[in-house]
């Protein structure tokens, strides 16, 4: 028995191993912490109780009912601490269930949907990372203690009924504050830039005063406008219309590639350039993940 996380995938999943496994679907989580105060118990080591998800417990009836006709379990959930934790999830609601009894239970990862990739992660199997499950069940703490707390304050404060705040929205909300802080404190300063569009051949070239009089120009050196018509006045005097080149510096420059989509700028290139919300875009990579069903063969 093999366990993916989406139908879709099982389909394709299923088809590649033949007619010695069977594959199903958890259809994404199948357990979460209880909601109510008391999920995640700081002073007992922060002690967390669960409780199985309403929407999936057909699911893992489905499951236990597979495995009791199964040989070995084969954990295949996405290769990240989710899909970590949602393999022990479903391990210990099944121990609870009490057919896992004398199975052999492997856990196997794939980063491809392809018969090579999936025939080879079922060859190499291996236990169930506990670093990667206790790394999800530190952030899904973090989610509650913080957001249980904070949540309610919003909606009394901003007026946002049902809107959640934790992890991620406490200090983003942080960094916002501190920033508009520094914007209330900001003091205005003027200052001047001379800049000049030089011409040579018919071709344009854009020039900017780094110098004046054997003293280098910084922001505020030309801090009105009366002192920026002043050194503009005295260069075209000096200049007489016409400026020479006194050293042309050339240079190398390297451009590399941009680095790989994380899932945050994949959602922001597709945005700018194609103008899809977070939701259509992940849900566009998720079936790319997984594949097309071309049907026999495929």
């Amino acid at each position: 028995l093999v366990i993916v996380e989406s139908p879709a995938k099982a389909k394709t999943i299923k088809k590649y191993l033949g007619k010695n496994f069977e594959v199903l679907a958890s259809y994404g989580h199948v357990r979460d912490l209880v909601p109510k105060e008391g999920a995640v118990d700081p002073n007992r080591k922060f002690a967390m109780r669960y409780q199985i998800l309403d929407k999936n417990e057909k699911h893992v009836q489905a499951i236990a009912r597979a495995l009791k006709k199964s040989d070995a379990l084969y954990l295949a959930t996405d290769p990240d601490r989710e899909g970590e934790a949602i393999s022990w999830h479903l391990t210990e609601l099944l121990k609870e269930l009490g057919v896992l009894d004398g199975k052999d239970v492997r856990r196997v990862v794939f980063y491809e949907i392809t018969k090579n990739a999936i025939r080879e992660a079922i060859q190499q199997p291996r236990a169930i990372s506990q670093d990667l499950v206790n790394a999800q069940q530190a952030r899904r703490a973090l989610d509650y203690l913080v957001g249980f707390n904070l949540s309610p304050l919003l909606w009394k404060k901003a007026g946002l009924p049902g809107a959640s705040a934790g992890r991620v929205q406490s200090p983003a909300l942080r960094m916002i504050c501190e920033r508009e802080e520094e914007i209330a404190r900001f003091q205005p300063r003027e200052y001047w830039t001379i800049d000049a569009d030089t011409e040579k051949s018919g071709q344009t070239v854009p020039a900017r005063l780094i110098e004046f009089r054997g003293e280098k120009i910084e922001q505020f050196s030309v801090t009105n406008e009366a002192q920026a018509n002043d050194v503009r006045s005295a260069i075209e005097a000096a200049a007489n219309g016409l400026v020479t080149v006194a050293s042309i510096e050339r240079k190398q420059r390297k451009r590399n590639p941009a680095p790989p989509f994380t899932t945050s700028t994949l959602q922001q290139e597709a945005a700018r350039k194609l103008g899809f919300g977070a939701q259509r875009t992940m849900r566009l990579a998720q079936q790319l993940y997984e594949g097309v069903d071309f049907g026999e063969g495929a």
